[in-house]
């Protein structure tokens, strides 16, 4: 879906980072800002749990080999920050559009009409799979507040709950940047300028 015009991504020939144009700024402010407010958490959590697993690691390897001992239940808390900044990851390559595909309609499709159907179908079943993965993700959550106990870890019984919310959160973040995308996508099959175009015809 995703290619690279000169240095910047594109998304169906949409311009997504090219220094100041993102698919927030295309967006109403009211939406547009909370969406970049989402996304400046997310690399801020990308961030500290990369780092946290990169230090927890390097200590693991002093203590065990260099004083024989051992970081205690490093791998308990370690998996439910790895796995939150895992998904944290996630929601901002939605955010860029950044995530790995396939696509050989891409190449094959030439026509701009059909390249924007391609687009509005792929975005749409996107954006219902993301939506569908929210529910499912609530189902597992409703069953586990179904227990009279949480599930937790052995060690530090950190509820497993903790980084299910998290996963569901970022599901429900990336239904949001698709659903950003589409209406973009929408906007352009319809002929109305985007808030990027009026900006470089004013720049004129």
């Amino acid at each position: 879906m995703s290619k690279l015009e000169g240095e910047n991504p594109t998304f169906f020939g949409y311009t997504v980072a090219d220094g100041r144009t993102k698919v927030t700024d295309e967006l109403p402010t009211i939406i547009g800002m909370p969406l970049k407010g989402v996304a400046f958490v997310m690399r801020l959590i990308v961030t500290f749990s990369g780092f946290l697993m990169a230090f927890t690691f390097g200590a693991v390897v002093v203590i065990r080999y260099g004083f024989g001992g051992d970081l205690f239940a490093y791998e308990e808390w370690l998996l439910a920050i790895s796995i939150v900044g895992f998904f944290a990851g996630a929601v901002l390559a939605s955010s860029r559009n950044l995530h790995i595909n396939a696509d050989i309609l891409g190449i094959v499709i030439k026509d701009p009409k059909l390249v924007w159907w391609r687009g509005f179908i792929v975005l749409t079943i996107e954006l219902l799979v993301i939506l569908f993965l929210v529910y499912a993700c609530y189902i597992s959550l409703a069953d586990d507040f179904a227990f009279p106990r949480l599930r937790a870890t052995p060690v530090l019984r950190i509820p497993f709950v903790t980084w299910r919310i998290a996963i569901m959160v970022a599901f429900s973040f990336m239904a949001m940047f698709t659903a950003a995308y589409l209406y973009v996508h929408i906007r352009k099959g319809l002929g109305l300028p985007l808030k990027s175009d009026m900006a470089k015809e004013a720049d004129k």
